[in-house]
């Protein structure tokens, strides 16, 4: 058979918005945090504990989501041929990990309450609660409005953490009114369980999309058998196998295939009109397609590969 590669390469990064979002956030998700921690020791509840815990796994992942948005920016090298982007998916998975492990804290925790429900200082409760929320939904709106999150698992990770402080803050704000004026104490650790049953559910789905992309699995927008019909429906294309398609990083896919031909100096018109279809049809911009002909013919006219690893 004869060969004929093709590469093309044109991701291009949006990361300074999501970078100045999350240092906002990172900023105000910090001030909160040591608030949270000396009224929840303050008042002794467990709900606004919960959320000082939470603040300070947010901080860390919001930092973690910096320093990987900062390394995904590292141009290619030779060892590292796609660059550093996967720091991103990492960020996340960590994101994902960190928010299973301190809602499993407050379980405990709201277990061992629910034994024992201590003296809860409700007015302060309710004032420091309040402050929390109104921060986390400035960090949030931050997080939210560019729509970095739709299409970046690490933003996506940092906003639901945000959110998870914003449901703990909402959540604390409600045992606090429900402490003042009826006196139960079993509302602290109550609410504690639901907003953490509310979490780890958006934990779970997070750590799923991170590991599946760690695996390499075809995108779930990406239909892999509409792919290679559309391959298959350009002129002189006469067999497509070998079908690759995965996520380098979020928004960034990888595709690479073989595809056989029938005559070979149609090779640079079948290139172009394969990307044409691949980017217009389903988004794919970064394509490695080998070129086979069954005659064992093979193009004159070599296509240098088009490279631009820097991903800027």
């Amino acid at each position: 058979m004869g060969h004929h590669h093709k590469h093309g390469h044109h991701h291009h990064h949006h990361g300074d918005g999501s970078k100045r979002s999350l240092t906002i956030a990172l900023v105000i998700t910090g001030g909160v945090f040591v608030a949270e921690l000396i009224g929840g020791i303050m008042t002794n509840s467990l709900a606004l504990l919960s959320d000082a815990a939470h603040m300070f796994s947010d901080v860390a992942a919001l930092l973690l989501s910096l320093i990987a948005i900062w390394l995904a920016r590292k141009p290619a090298t030779l060892r590292r041929t796609f660059g550093l982007h996967r720091a991103e998916i990492l960020a996340a998975l960590f994101n994902a990990l960190t928010l299973i492990l301190v809602t499993i804290y407050i379980f405990w925790e709201a277990y061992e309450r629910f034994q024992d429900p201590p003296e809860v200082q409700s007015g302060l409760m309710l004032v420091v609660a309040v402050i929390g929320l109104l921060a986390n939904l400035i960090s949030a709106w931050f997080l939210a409005r560019g729509g970095e999150h739709k299409h970046n698992l690490n933003v996506r990770g940092a906003l639901l953490h945000v959110l998870g402080d914003a449901l703990g803050s909402v959540g604390a704000i409600g045992a606090a009114l429900v402490i003042m004026f009826t006196g139960w104490k079993y509302a602290d650790p109550i609410i504690s369980v639901i907003i953490g049953v509310l979490v780890l559910i958006s934990s779970f789905r997070l750590l799923k999309d991170t590991v599946l992309v760690l695996l390499e699995v075809v995108p779930a927008q990406i239909d892999l058998g509409e792919v290679k019909e559309a391959m298959r429906s350009v002129p002189h294309v006469q067999h497509v196998y070998d079908l690759h398609v995965w996520t380098i990083t979020s928004s960034f896919l990888s595709m690479s295939g073989h595809v056989v031909i029938d005559e070979a100096s149609k090779s640079d018109q079948v290139l172009r009109n394969l990307e044409a279809v691949l980017k217009e049809r389903f988004g794919l911009t970064h394509t490695t397609i080998q070129i086979e002909t069954k005659n064992g013919r093979t193009d004159l006219h070599d296509c240098p590969a088009q490279s631009d690893h820097s991903h800027r």
